[in-house]
């Protein structure tokens, strides 16, 4: 297992992740790892876990019971308590200070650090000492703290992309764009075509975290998304100000209807072709599981590129188990996330969401549509990996400054980067 001594918050996020190391890609098969066979435990793990789940939508509860399930059968007992993903995300201080469960679903990046630095996680060193080999450097890094222990267990990730219905593309004789000048030229031509051509929803605050990072990344580089999440440069600058230049050029293209829509409501426009692209993860095709006319006409390109900096820097972010403080005393929990680390484990999921990339280099690829087996290989290619704006940065930065920041942007087109920096560097000097 490759171990990362004496990282840094700056250190990780300077990493970017690295690119190719953190892929999904079949070739990453070739590695080896000690596994679990499906339901059983290690010795002494014997009783029962709690498992706090955010995975409130129907295809990814339905794959997390059978993970429960299917661990389950060696003689365990999982109780799986379900909360809506955005109340579980909003939260979450409160819960950990609380009774949290013994192992809950969470995020890589600097969100998991931050817990851990408020010693309410327990690491998962032994964990990674029996399942480590299955991961890439790169998932060692996210994995870890600013204390070099290992706080997170991937499950799988996937990355932010443009998603488009292929049939209405060729229909109207769309063509694919890659640079910025083109993108900004095709949403004329399908606004013409009286299309909305950005789907873009704003509701519940972070969708709009992608954009942002994408714009930022293809203006500035990936090291300015780093730099800013972690308050190393300033937001009332000029490269941050181009950045919402360049977005109030697409505004008039985006859905005028965001601030009332959920991320599932984009898809369904998506899917009707009401609309006719759409920046999200790949956990949209999961609104199509029951619609294969459907899932079966997604295709996606890149953000595309702005200047010089291209289109090689991918957000792509990556979920897991964690345990808290009181989790980490119960060796059934430790189990249970053990179990989520192995091929059979994350088959398991894989059965029932079809939608994400495992992180275990020996988990079953066989499932992976063209969609995805592009997905992977973008990110395998990938420069540098962001995690995403509200996993990168400080909680309370991305939640209660930049979130309703960017909902007001998509209201009037205004920003006021002064006031965004001058609560920022609040905000971090506490720390």
């Amino acid at each position: 297992m490759t171990t990362h001594p004496a990282l840094t918050r700056r250190r990780l996020l300077g990493l970017g992740l690295g690119a190719a190391a953190i892929g999904a890609v079949p070739a990453l098969g070739a590695c080896t790892g000690t596994t679990t066979p499906p339901g059983a435990g290690s010795p002494g793990a014997t009783g029962s876990a709690t498992f706090g789940s955010n995975a409130s939508d129907p295809v990814p509860r339905a794959a997390y019971a059978a993970v429960v399930e299917a661990y389950s059968a060696g003689g365990n007992t999982v109780t799986t308590n379900t909360v809506p993903h955005n109340d579980f995300q909003n939260n979450i201080s409160t819960y950990l200070q609380g009774s949290p469960d013994d192992v809950f679903t969470w995020f890589a990046g600097y969100r998991m650090q931050y817990y851990a630095e408020q010693g309410v996680l327990a690491d998962v060193d032994d964990v990674w000492a029996e399942i480590g080999s299955n991961f890439s450097p790169a998932l060692a890094a996210a994995s870890t703290g600013l204390d070099g222990k290992k706080y997170l267990v991937p499950n799988y990730n996937y990355p932010w992309v443009v998603h488009y219905r292929k049939s209405l593309f060729a229909e109207r004789g769309y063509q694919v764009p890659t640079t910025w000048d083109e993108f900004v030229a095709l949403c004329k031509q399908i606004q013409g075509d009286k299309i909305i051509p950005i789907e873009f929803t704003n509701k519940e605050g972070w969708p709009a975290f992608g954009m942002f990072d994408y714009l930022n990344m293809r203006t500035n580089g990936y090291q300015a998304h780093a730099d800013l999440c972690a308050h190393r440069s300033s937001w009332d600058s000029p490269d941050v100000a181009a950045v919402f230049d360049g977005w109030r050029e697409i505004l008039p293209f985006q859905n005028p209807g965001a601030l009332g829509m959920t991320w599932q409501d984009g898809a369904a426009n998506l899917g009707e072709k009401k609309s006719a692209m759409y920046l999200i993860g790949t956990f949209v095709t999961q609104e199509y599981a029951d619609n294969n006319e459907v899932l079966d006409d997604i295709d996606f390109f890149p953000f595309p590129a702005i200047g010089d900096e291209g289109q090689s820097a991918v957000e792509a972010p990556i979920d897991g188990l964690l345990l808290s403080r009181r989790g980490g005393e119960n060796p059934v929990a430790r189990d249970f996330a053990k179990f989520v680390g192995t091929p059979q484990g994350q088959d398991a999921y894989s059965a029932k969401d079809t939608s994400n990339l495992p992180t275990a280099a020996e988990a079953d690829r066989s499932y992976l549509t063209p969609m995805l087996t592009k997905a992977a290989e973008l990110i395998a290619g990938a420069s540098a990996v962001s995690q995403f704006f509200d996993r990168d940065a400080l909680p309370a930065m991305a939640s209660n400054v930049l979130a309703p920041a960017l909902q007001e942007f998509t209201r009037d087109g205004k920003i006021d980067l002064a006031n965004i920096e001058a609560q920022a560097a609040q905000l971090y000097a506490a720390q």
